[in-house]
């Protein structure tokens, strides 16, 4: 499956995975817990394994946080031509409100994991853990940082939900959304020192509770 640099996202759980007798390993991560507005998306992809230049393919690949918005584009569209398959999740603001962030999570989490065809035999998650599915799975920290399957997850994570913030900064102009994609940066306090909360807004978030707006 190639070499890999030692400090980028690697495949060693996968293969030993695999040596346990596992076909389908899904790797699992999410964009956007962090934002003040929007939706929590989770992605989840399943890489061929049997391809002996996987690695090679996605050389250079890492945690989304790492790369140029330019470079995490590059990447999507490979991870989309090359996954055996991938599934995203969404969440809105709006439930994030009524059920906290990490409930949000892992219900974003669950709808990918149930849109990848074929289902996966093993998880691989950045962080969180999913005690409501059956299935066999790993969450440690870093995930994307280690795992080239969860680095690959973080990719579709992130340019699908920047993708959306985009999209939304048209129904919700003034924000600045296809700037700061809905975190919290001065531009967006800002803003909603000016024009208040919009609909997409997080209001259980403390900063938008605290005056500003």
């Amino acid at each position: 499956m190639g070499k890999y640099r030692g400090d980028l996202p690697h495949l060693q759980k996968e293969i030993a995975l695999l040596k346990q007798g596992y076909r389908f390993i899904a790797g699992l991560d999410e964009a956007g817990r962090g934002a003040w507005a929007g939706p929590v998306v989770a992605a989840a992809v399943i890489l061929p394994l049997d391809r002996p230049d996987i690695a090679t393919i996605l050389a250079g690949l890492n945690d989304s946080k790492q790369l140029s918005p330019k470079r995490r584009e590059h990447f999507f569209e490979i991870i989309q031509q090359t996954a055996l398959s991938h599934g995203v999740g969404s969440v809105s603001a709006q439930v994030v409100d009524e059920v906290n962030v990490l409930v949000a999570t892992r219900q974003a989490m669950q709808e990918a994991v149930a849109n990848l065809l074929p289902a996966p035999d093993y998880l691989l998650i950045d962080h969180v853990k999913l005690s409501a599915l059956a299935l066999p799975q790993s969450s440690f920290p870093k995930a994307d940082c280690i795992s080239l399957t969860v680095a690959a997850a973080s990719i579709i994570a992130k340019v699908t939900r920047d993708r959306f913030m985009v999209r939304l900064s048209e129904t919700y102009p003034g924000y600045g959304f296809e700037r700061h994609k809905g975190y919290g940066t001065a531009d967006h306090r800002t803003a909603l020192a000016k024009l208040g909360t919009s609909a997409i807004h997080r209001l259980s978030y403390r900063p938008l509770q605290r005056g500003f707006i």
